[in-house]
């Protein structure tokens, strides 16, 4: 695999996929590779939840209960997060959720509480998209292809005891790029030869 950052910065990578799904009519592996960077936005939640929700902060209660408390309250307010990017998402035709930035949504919520502003509508009923859905239509990632999602192209290392990015310092680009990917598929329908053990 092949991936060509707008930078023009290339990076050649072998991937093997193991799987049980054989039939490639059924199952291209096109469509499996697509899968597996798919499976990887359960892993966005739990960082939403775990890092962007708390913004750097660590649960501060000694005693089970108030972890209880704290761990609700950061669910309770992803969840809410979300039902606004969802009843956002809802008012555009098409619109990808995978176009919303949790950042902007968590931004403005945080920012529209904290002013006591854009809370309630100022005449008429209420509408589905208010001051936080505005914000996120303002601020929407770039358009994707409607097939595809954003592949996950940072490749995952051994976590560092002392400094979350210290190993990966300068390795990565520090702002978002586009990038095209080349794949070649290669079936082995005989399985892979043994390694040798000396």
């Amino acid at each position: 695999m092949t991936v060509t950052l707008a930078d023009g910065t290339v990076r050649t990578e072998q991937w093997r996929l193991l799987t049980s799904l054989l039939d490639p009519a059924a199952h291209p592996a096109t469509e499996l590779v697509d899968l597996y960077h798919q499976r990887w936005q359960s892993e966005t939640t739990y960082f939403s939840v775990k890092a962007t929700v708390p913004d750097g902060r660590v649960l501060r209660s000694r005693s089970l209960t108030g972890l209880d408390q704290e761990v609700y309250a950061l669910l309770t307010t992803y969840q809410a997060l979300i039902r606004a990017a969802a009843d956002t998402a809802c008012t555009r035709r098409g619109l990808d959720m995978d176009r919303i930035s949790l950042t902007v949504l968590q931004t403005t919520a945080a920012d529209t509480v904290t002013t006591a502003t854009g809370i309630l509508p100022p005449a008429g009923p209420a509408k589905l998209v208010g001051t936080i859905g505005r914000a996120v239509l303002d601020a929407l990632h770039p358009a994707l292809h409607p097939a595809r999602h954003r592949h996950r192209v940072k490749a995952r290392t051994r976590k560092n005891p002392t400094s979350k990015y210290g190993p990966n310092a300068g390795q990565h680009p520090t702002t978002s790029q586009n990038y095209t990917v080349h794949t070649t598929v290669t079936f082995f329908e005989n399985g892979l030869s043994n390694r040798s053990r000396t």
